[in-house]
């Protein structure tokens, strides 16, 4: 059985089926690896290794119709071509687990005191995966480059 839709304003016919086979199906992720990563860039998906984590802010508000807390940690993770910190909130803080991997989906780099942070917004997320193969690459830590902001005048 066949619906169709008449759109009266502009006299075009579609009918479900042929609204259905025009949308775009899923992408396939394209894997970014740590030494790729650069300021003020976004979408990235990125299999890590969780090094170490540490709790930053933890704050409660139990005044509420339902008890919110606000959890903040800084998790330094990594791959076989360097380190980043990513700052984890809420409940992505429960997923850091050190020695855990994770796969960061549609992440995005903040900058913060001039140094790069990766961060998964609510538009991405946060998924504990298998453990990896590869060994983290410690001696290049790109939380530690320091960038400056530098206007350019043409």
């Amino acid at each position: 059985m066949k619906i169709s839709l008449f759109l009266f304003a502009f006299g075009v016919s579609l009918s479900v089926s042929d609204m259905a086979e025009s949308k775009p199906g899923l992408r396939k992720p394209v894997f970014t690896k740590v030494d790729q990563l650069r300021p003020g860039t976004s979408g990235h998906t990125l299999t890590v290794k969780v090094v170490s984590t540490k709790m930053v802010m933890q704050k409660g508000r139990p005044d509420g119709p339902q008890p919110r807390q606000m959890r903040i940690a800084e998790c330094l993770v990594g791959d076989e071509t360097g380190m980043i910190i990513f700052t984890a909130r809420n409940d992505q803080v429960d997923l850091m687990k050190e020695g855990s991997t994770v796969t960061l989906r549609n992440a995005k780099i903040d900058m913060f005191k001039g140094s790069m942070r990766l961060a998964v917004d609510k538009w991405g997320r946060v998924e504990v995966t298998e453990p990896a193969s590869f060994t983290v690459k410690e001696d290049n830590n790109l939380s530690l480059i320091e960038y400056e902001l530098v206007n350019v005048v043409e």
